[in-house]
């Protein structure tokens, strides 16, 4: 990643989520900016975020295809799944994206007499496979913060736990057991050999 030189100012938010095409040369060109939950039009819903993140990515053009790579670092803002409560975690990802220019729309006759040429010349196509995800733009001008934020709530875990061995909460009283045991009494645990053996028992 490069950095910003002596005396340059970084780019705008608005130059770092909407570069232009033009603006990458044949050596890249790389973004370096911190952006806010709001500019990535981020809901709390989908991640809460502790002021805003850092991004620098490097950006590369092959014809009208374009690679992104880069990294984001932040602080997000969790809710446990066992105790409820939130904390804070360190969010830090690096992402690998392709954008492509927005396939142009067919008139339906073609696509009628192209799906029926399709059926009188069948033709062997191999695809390739790249594990790079894949976003579409218009025009010359890329739209990264859609990219971004759906790159941060995917980043975000499936079962978030404030320390691993967090003890949750009571089921009964609801507790946090964090803090030490509740009043409630154990339950009691059922033997299921001594189970089995009260039905062997009983008289036919």
């Amino acid at each position: 990643m490069n950095g910003w030189e002596d005396g340059a100012s970084p780019a705008s938010t608005m130059d770092l989520l909407t570069p232009h095409l033009a603006d990458i040369t044949p050596e890249g060109l790389s973004l370096t900016g911190d952006v806010t939950a709001d500019e990535l039009d981020l809901a709390e819903t989908d991640t809460r975020l502790d002021g805003p993140v850092a991004v620098g990515l490097d950006l590369t053009k092959v014809e009208r295809t374009v690679c992104v790579t880069g990294v984001i670092e932040g602080t997000a803002v969790r809710q446990c799944v066992r105790c409820l409560k939130e904390f804070s975690e360190p969010l830090a990802f690096s992402l690998r994206v392709v954008f492509e220019p927005e396939p142009k729309a067919v008139p339906p006759a073609a696509k009628r007499g192209e799906q029926r040429k399709k059926a009188a010349e069948p033709v062997d196509v191999e695809v390739e496979e790249t594990d790079d995800e894949i976003y579409h733009y218009q025009g010359d001008q890329l739209e990264l913060a859609p990219m971004l934020r759906e790159q941060i709530i995917l980043s975000a875990p499936m079962h978030p736990l404030c320390h691993e061995d967090c003890a949750g909460l009571c089921a009964h009283c609801g507790k946090d057991l964090n803090d030490g045991p509740c009043q409630c009494p154990a339950e009691p645990t059922t033997n299921p050999f001594h189970v089995l053996r009260s039905v062997k028992t009983e008289p036919k």
